[in-house]
């Protein structure tokens, strides 16, 4: 088997339903993986779109999920410390949490998650965003998986 990262509300590279972006209400997805690698010791999951107009933008920085865990229910709070004791950082909206698709309208975005198998637990701040977040990564990365979905928004 192979470290994979499934969502029920889209399959990867399909489109993204409204209900996760901001022209719905704005919910992070379920999202449930399996198969990591031995010697994991947590997880970490990065959502961005490399089609943002100024370059990458982050819209979810996620860290210090337990290895016990394997998946993620649809609607994770903006809490800093979610219940099961993983962190989320702040994103480029500059909040801390999920922050769905937002593209300026016209062609699609990608939205890339990428969930990362890491061979300890970083401890980072609660307010990290994703450059902290990939510095205590560098050297602890046992495997990642990529989930792709698609986003467009209609002019007027």
């Amino acid at each position: 088997m192979t470290f994979s990262l499934q969502c029920a509300a889209f399959t990867n590279e399909g489109d993204i339903p409204r209900n996760h972006t901001c022209d719905g209400a704005d919910v992070s997805p379920a999202l449930a993986w399996s198969d990591p690698p031995t010697g994991t010791q947590s997880f970490s999951l990065i959502m961005d779109d490399p089609d943002a107009p100024a370059g990458t933008w982050v819209h979810w920085v996620l860290y210090d999920l337990p290895v016990r865990v394997a998946e993620l229910p649809q609607g994770v709070p903006p809490d800093e410390t979610l219940a099961n004791g993983a962190k989320q950082g702040v994103n480029d909206f500059r909040k801390v949490g999920y922050g769905g698709p937002c593209p300026p309208p016209g062609k699609p975005h990608r939205y890339f998650f990428t969930l990362y198998a890491l061979d300890t637990t970083l401890r980072l701040p609660v307010d990290a965003g994703r450059a902290r977040l990939d510095r205590a990564m560098g050297g602890h990365v046992l495997a990642q998986t990529r989930l792709v979905g698609t986003y467009t928004r209609n002019r007027g």
